[in-house]
């Protein structure tokens, strides 16, 4: 990797997280689509941490010879860590650490926590009744619906139909921004509970991922969590264009330009205000 790129993420540690449709813990490491990429940037002086969806409609150079396809290809053929070189590629970023989680992670985490809380609209309760009755159906369980909007406390499928949801308003952006929601929320349950129920979370975490990260690892953050503050989520292309391709590829969301993000996600991720792109990039964005 080219120097700058290194330099750039000094002072933070960067890690890679992947919701995958993947159920019945089928295997999480191949034949499977990345449904959320979320870059995660941790501060290590300030322990601040922001989050940023990256679109998996992304238009990005995601194979070996740089042909342009969706950024949910790159898992599907590769893998996360075929997913984590992609990114590192089109973006200039040097991650080498990485979690994927399939579905029955979001529920059992949601469920370990006591739930978490969420303001619901209408139309998102309706939603979630559709994708709860076909989880039922798939995956054997017997969740129940909300019973409508408002704030409340969910369970472990009602927030997963929540992060599943695009049909409610903003389509798979409205979808990153819920998922990111989620997030936080369980970042803030975890944050009030103790460790032997954090604990409790990792044993039963760890046999619906795929991850880098050795279990004293991520035991080590666990045991953190409370100095860790998430001071912002996004979704990334920052500026971007939708356009309906040939083919089976259908709608795609186009980094417009790719340069232009890359460097204003360098300057969300790392604080960087006048980072010079890769030359892989440049090229990348001529495409």
């Amino acid at each position: 990797l080219p120097s700058s790129v290194v330099e750039t993420s000094k002072g933070y540690r960067t890690i890679m997280f992947y919701g995958v449709d993947a159920r019945n813990n089928s295997d999480l490491t191949k034949n499977a689509n990345s449904d959320s990429v979320i870059i995660s940037s941790i501060n290590n002086d300030t322990k601040e941490v922001r989050l940023i969806s990256v679109y998996r409609d992304s238009f990005l150079a995601v194979d070996d010879d740089d042909n342009l396809r969706k950024l949910n290809a790159a898992y599907a053929k590769g893998g996360p860590t075929g997913a984590v070189a992609a990114l590192n590629k089109n973006l200039d970023l040097d991650i080498k650490e990485y979690v994927a989680v399939d579905f029955n992670a979001v529920m059992e985490v949601v469920d370990a926590l006591g739930g978490i809380e969420l303001d619901i609209s209408s139309k998102e309760a309706e939603t979630m009744k559709i994708y709860i009755n076909e989880m039922n159906e798939v995956m054997g369980t017997n969740g129940t619906a909300v019973s409508g909007p408002g704030l409340q406390t969910v369970n472990g499928i009602q927030a997963l139909a929540y992060c599943r949801d695009r049909y409610s308003g903003g389509d798979d952006y409205g979808r990153t921004e819920r998922q990111r929601t989620v997030i936080s929320k369980i970042v803030e349950k975890a944050k009030a509970a103790s460790l032997p129920t954090l604990n409790k979370v990792i044993d039963k975490l760890f046999p619906d991922i795929s991850t880098s990260l050795s279990s004293s690892e991520i035991l080590g953050l666990a045991a953190g969590i409370k100095d860790y503050e998430l001071a912002d989520t996004q979704g990334w292309p920052f500026q971007l264009t939708t356009e309906r391709m040939g083919g089976k590829l259908g709608d795609v969301v186009v980094p417009t330009d790719l340069e232009t993000n890359v460097n204003l996600l360098h300057q969300y991720l790392f604080d960087v205000e006048d980072y010079e792109t890769t030359q892989t990039v440049k090229n990348i964005s001529k495409s």
